[in-house]
């Protein structure tokens, strides 16, 4: 069974356009599947003897029906420059479609920046309502029509043990189609195949010792949501596993992680404002899918129930992964916001047009919820008041259970299982 996905429409797009598509992204997240819809013949780079037989010829991958699928591309670095040579000697859209799960072994093997042939398109796990785990009558393009009516709804069918289970799941294809009970125990799976480098053709990888790296995706996941900075992390993984380690050895690791597509930390949103207060840069630290956090601590469903605390934390992190994906789909980014003063907001939604979205994520209930808007409306005046940004188009308050409405106030709250892009 094939589940559709929204970067589907990105890709088509992409390959119409340029004489080349990367597609990046982590492993499982059905970057090959989805790809394989738009090939006329393809490559898998997954055997020691193919890949050997593309380091000796790479010039030779490229022969076939196009689209040419190249899986896997980045085991075979010199792929890349075949491609953008044949691209340069006779450009057509849409020839190949480069898949990969990592960034090359040797970055400096990719000589070229593939610009204007080589296009890149990111490729998520599955959102909820991917995964057809969101009803979608709350769309978030339509919120960026200021004043949208929405439809009201109790939500009554869906619960915290809901959303509990699915942040352990995440959004892998193959855990998304299993059943319920095995769910969590096949991203467990894959959790485990993470850290396997011993037949890995990536030397960068295989130097890295898995132990620290689940060791740093515990710490990670410790503060998760957080701005946690690197000190602390580091103290952090010094307190709990009786280990040293210098900043240089850990941003390499945190590299690598991020190389693999693991962790994402989301960058703090900046808008000019005429204020004495600064505006914090620190990022906060997020996974790309929250069951990752939840596997590197042994944490199931129960465990997130028991502290909920920790379980907002968790569950904005999964937020912050659909709203990621629902706003590239919209061609925007998400970012948040802090500054000295004290005013924060979780996520901002800032389309390529200079319209922007504030979002406050909470698990719900009227205290948090009445929290959530009275950050947002003070944002959105210190805005209005003191910067040449727009107006925001939307305040949203993103909740895990309840109902949605929209607010005298004109703050709409919508759990998350009824929003779509």
């Amino acid at each position: 069974m094939y589940y559709d996905r929204l970067v589907e429409k990105e890709i088509e797009r992409k390959l119409r356009s340029s004489g080349a598509v990367l597609v990046a992204g982590p492993k499982f997240c059905g970057k090959t599947t989805t790809c394989m819809k738009y090939q006329k013949s393809f490559v898998k780079l997954n055997t020691k003897q193919a890949i050997t037989m593309a380091r000796v010829d790479p010039h030779g991958v490229l022969e076939g029906e196009k689209p040419r699928l190249i899986d896997e591309w980045q085991k075979a670095p010199d792929i890349w420059n075949q491609i953008k040579d044949d691209l340069d000697f006779n450009y057509q859209f849409g020839k190949y479609i480069l898949t990969g799960s990592s960034t090359p072994a040797d970055k400096t093997e990719v000589h070229h920046s593939g610009a204007g042939r080589i296009t890149p398109v990111r490729m998520r796990p599955m959102s909820l309502w991917e995964s057809k785990d969101s009803k979608g009558t709350i769309s978030l393009s339509g919120l960026f029509n200021a004043g949208a009516a929405i439809p009201w709804d109790v939500n009554a069918d869906f619960s915290l043990a809901d959303v509990a289970y699915l942040i352990c799941r995440g959004g892998w294809p193959i855990s998304v189609l299993a059943q319920r009970e095995i769910a969590v125990d096949v991203t467990k799976n894959y959790f485990n195949s993470l850290f396997v480098f011993e037949d890995c053709e990536n030397e960068r990888f295989r130097k890295k010792q898995p132990e620290v790296m689940k060791m740093i995706v515990r710490s990670y996941a410790r503060h998760i949501s957080t701005e946690a900075a690197v000190s602390t992390i580091i103290a952090d993984l010094r307190q709990n596993n009786e280990r040293t380690m210098d900043v240089k050895t850990y941003n390499e690791y945190v590299e690598a992680l991020g190389d693999l597509f693991i962790l994402e930390d989301m960058p703090a949103w900046n808008p000019n404002i005429r204020s004495k207060t600064s505006i914090r840069s620190t990022p906060t630290r997020h996974f790309v899918d929250t069951s990752i956090a939840c596997m590197a601590l042994g944490a199931g469903p129960n465990d997130l129930l028991k502290d909920l605390e920790s379980f907002g934390l968790f569950f904005e992190d999964m937020a912050v992964r659909d709203l990621r994906i629902y706003a590239e789909v919209n061609g925007g980014e998400v970012r948040h916001y802090r500054d000295n003063a004290g005013l924060e907001c979780d996520a901002v939604v800032h389309l390529e047009n200079g319209c922007w979205g504030a979002v406050e994520i909470k698990l719900g209930g009227d205290e948090l919820i009445e929290a959530g808007a009275s950050s947002l409306k003070l944002l959105k005046s210190k805005i209005e008041n003191k910067s040449d940004e727009k107006s925001p188009s939307f305040l949203m308050v993103l909740t895990a259970v309840g109902g949605a409405y929209r607010r005298d106030d004109g703050v709409y709250v919508v759990p998350i299982n009824l929003l779509k892009p």
